[in-house]
């Protein structure tokens, strides 16, 4: 424990690979971490790269990211490209022993999501994954009330986001990178699905996926003109079932675009009570047959927290959580584990689609076909 206080001042040296809307996020918060210092900068466009490096103050630029992982003075090098290129640029910074800090989803496909970890695991580097529903205030008290047992056996899950109007580029936001299926590897599943995917995987402990049936649609009209600029190649929403280890069942809906007002937010239900995680809620009835509604005083209960335990602050984001596990503070969560379980569902409900029935964790694995960009 004192080594432990002791490495929470250690200086974390960073190097970024993409500076473009997900990488200056990325730089902002460092920016505004004590005792994080942002060494390199890579991106192969030199201007837009030039602009974010002088703004963050980062002393050294590549267009080539190669360049940058021969750096000795890096402690970990921070991944923000575009879905199919997260795999051949993580690789190759374990492989030079660097430990990597990845932007969701872990790739554009299973098995290049598999041979990250692969990597991770026999380099002996650390590997995460952005996945900041795993730190939000409600995932935080929700795992700590499961793991007191007042949900039972746990029997039955939902994950679910929702956009009414809310596709990259078609949309009037962000670029068409995010539209196309050869460069983002997935739609709404890939670009929000993965967080609220994950978040339930990760409360649910990851078991083990069996089977999976899904279907993903592309119905919601567009502007003709975006329509043929984009060249629009993935889903603007996707349905799931899936079966996991110990009779789970789960439920999967994630929408970029539809005609609705909203979904119910993901929930977790066991024999004993039920958890709705957004607004954070605990349901039961007693035997008595009485019917229990109950919200949880989050802000409180997280200020208590940090107040007692310095660690905590570690737990306030993905980003800050990185650093904690860099200096030893913390250990690290398994954010790549629950990644790569989530690319796996998420890849079974496009298999699923394909093939028009259900299919095995088994075959979504081996029928799986590398993504990734070759550097």
């Amino acid at each position: 424990m004192k080594q432990r206080m002791k490495n929470m001042d250690k200086t974390i040296r960073i190097g970024i690979v993409g500076t473009g809307i997900i990488g200056k996020a990325h730089l902002e918060t460092y920016s505004k971490m004590p005792g994080v210092e942002l060494v390199a900068a890579c991106d192969i466009n030199t201007p837009e790269l030039n602009r974010v490096a002088d703004r963050f103050k980062i002393p050294h630029k590549y267009v080539n990211f190669r360049e940058l992982l021969k750096r000795k003075d890096i402690d970990a090098v921070d991944v923000c490209l575009h879905n199919n290129l997260h795999a051949p640029v993580t690789i190759a910074a374990l492989e030079a022993g660097k430990d990597v800090y990845c932007e969701k989803p872990m790739a554009g496909a299973y098995i290049d999501a598999k041979r990250m970890l692969d990597t991770a695991r026999k380099c002996r580097r650390k590997l995460s994954i952005q996945l900041n529903t795993l730190f939000a205030k409600e995932t935080q008290l929700a795992r700590r009330f499961i793991e007191t047992g007042k949900l039972g056996h746990i029997y039955h899950a939902r994950s679910a986001g929702f956009r009414r109007r809310g596709r990259p580029y078609v949309d009037g936001y962000a670029t068409k990178n995010f539209v196309q299926k050869n460069i983002a590897g997935g739609g709404a599943l890939y670009d929000m699905g993965v967080y609220h995917i994950a978040q339930v995987l990760f409360l649910l402990g990851l078991p083990k996926l069996e089977r999976i049936s899904g279907r993903t649609f592309q119905e919601t009209a567009m502007d003709p003109a975006r329509r043929a600029s984009s060249r629009y190649s993935v889903e603007e929403l996707g349905l799931g079932l899936a079966r996991f280890s110990g009779g789970i069942a789960m439920e999967i809906i994630e929408s970029w675009a539809i005609h609705l007002d909203g979904f119910d937010s993901s929930y977790i239900v066991g024999s004993a009570g039920g958890l709705r995680l957004s607004p954070l809620s605990y349901h039961a009835t007693t035997p008595e047959d009485l019917e229990i509604n109950t919200t949880f005083e989050t802000e409180a209960i997280l200020g208590r927290w940090h107040s007692l335990n310095a660690q905590q602050v570690y737990y306030d984001s993905s980003q800050s959580h990185w650093i904690g596990a860099l200096r030893g503070a913390v250990d690290l969560l398994p954010s790549a584990e629950t990644a790569l379980l989530t690319m796996l569902v998420s890849e079974g409900i496009y298999l699923s689609e394909k093939l028009r029935r259900e299919v095995t964790a088994n075959e979504i694995a081996s029928l799986s076909k590398s993504t990734a960009v070759k550097l």
